[in-house]
């Protein structure tokens, strides 16, 4: 089988830290093309991840005229829809990193790229193949919990405020914590739900702890005069249907309720949620129950068995889609409604009005 060739523009901590090992851990395929604003640095991930004469631009415009089966967007997410609209129309197919844009006309554009040329585009939502995402959309799916009408998506840290790259520049990535983390819990509830018809949204953002001076971070002091995003955002969904999502997003919270990509989902014949790992809750024979399955592979005597991680899942799936092998599992048609209702929060935040979809 010939392997792909891949092309990686930016090549920050995302590229080296969460695609490039599982790329490398998948196999069949070889980065022969790196990109990154700071030459230097595509020189050194070059030198780790790519093949031994593996080509390096600092002009991404210069890796699209490579002969390359797909294209790695790992940039600011700024700059996520013009890269993947000429990634598209130059011939090759997209995976971009989450948030899909930074707005819902960036993000269509991306869409309707996509749909023009044929060629495959997803966006990295990788908590979509951790083995508890992947049991609970079975269990939906076969309609055990019933019709899901209420729902949490979860992404709470108490002091863990990213200090490195842009995370803190909202230019370069349009949000704080909303659109960082909270882009993960909302899309693993929206799948789950199996529901992208929003009706309207209402939210808040805060700019509450980015002043303080002793902030016992876990990666260390934030700087104050650069930290203008919000540090936490709270949202309200109401669905078509008259289902809800309440959306919680911080980097820093004083609560000790902590959790991360997580779902809460309340159904007409059960419930789920993600608090203590994977939980359904419901009632049979007339009496309360609560199951936790066992999702880990070690249980075999004298065997810890380890399972795929969700990020060599999610490039595993991409190839597959590539060689027309199998399906893409997370869809740009899924993803443009994320942002969408990411984009809604924000604005429903700075009118103080709730904000009504077409």
């Amino acid at each position: 089988m010939e392997k792909l060739r891949l092309g990686i523009i930016g090549c920050g901590g995302i590229a080296n830290n969460k695609h490039l090992p599982s790329i490398k851990l998948a196999g069949g395929a070889d980065v022969v093309a790196f990109c990154d604003i700071i030459e230097e640095r595509a020189v050194t991930t070059a030198q780790e991840f790519g093949t031994p004469d593996a080509k390096v631009f600092a002009d991404y415009k210069d890796l699209l005229k490579l002969n390359l089966d797909a294209v790695y967007v790992c940039t600011p997410n700024r700059s996520h829809s013009i890269i993947t609209v000429d990634a598209l129309r130059s011939g090759k197919h997209v995976m971009c990193e989450k948030p899909m844009a930074i707005s819902y006309a960036e993000a269509k554009k991306m869409l309707d790229a996509a749909k023009e040329t044929g060629k495959l585009l997803t966006i990295g939502y990788q908590n979509r193949y951790r083995p508890d995402s992947l049991y609970l959309k079975a269990a939906c799916e076969d309609g055990e919990l019933g019709d899901v009408y209420h729902a949490k998506a979860n992404a709470i840290r108490r002091r863990a405020v990213p200090t490195w790259g842009v995370f803190l520049n909202e230019h370069e990535q349009g949000g704080g914590p909303l659109i960082d983390i909270g882009t993960h819990a909302l899309d693993l509830t929206l799948w789950m739900m199996n529901n992208y018809k929003p009706k309207y949204a209402v939210g808040t953002v805060y700019h509450k702890l980015n002043g303080d001076k002793q902030t016992a971070n876990a990666w260390g002091d934030w700087d104050t005069d650069t930290f203008t995003v919000e540090d936490s955002a709270f949202g309200f969904i109401v669905m078509e249907d008259g289902a809800c999502i309440q959306l919680g997003a911080s980097w820093a919270l004083n609560t000790l309720d902590v959790e991360e990509a997580t779902t809460t989902l309340c159904g007409t014949k059960g419930g789920a949620d993600m608090h203590d790992g994977l939980r359904l809750n419901g009632v049979r024979h007339n009496r309360q129950y609560v199951t936790k399955p066992a999702l880990g592979a070690g249980s075999v005597a004298f065997y810890e068995g380890k399972g795929d991680s969700p990020q060599l899942v999610e490039q595993e799936t991409f190839f597959r889609a590539i060689r027309g092998e199998g399906e893409l599992v997370v869809l740009p048609e899924q993803a443009i409604v994320v942002t969408r209702i990411l984009e809604a929060i924000y604005e429903s935040a700075r009118t103080g009005k709730p904000y009504y979809f077409d």
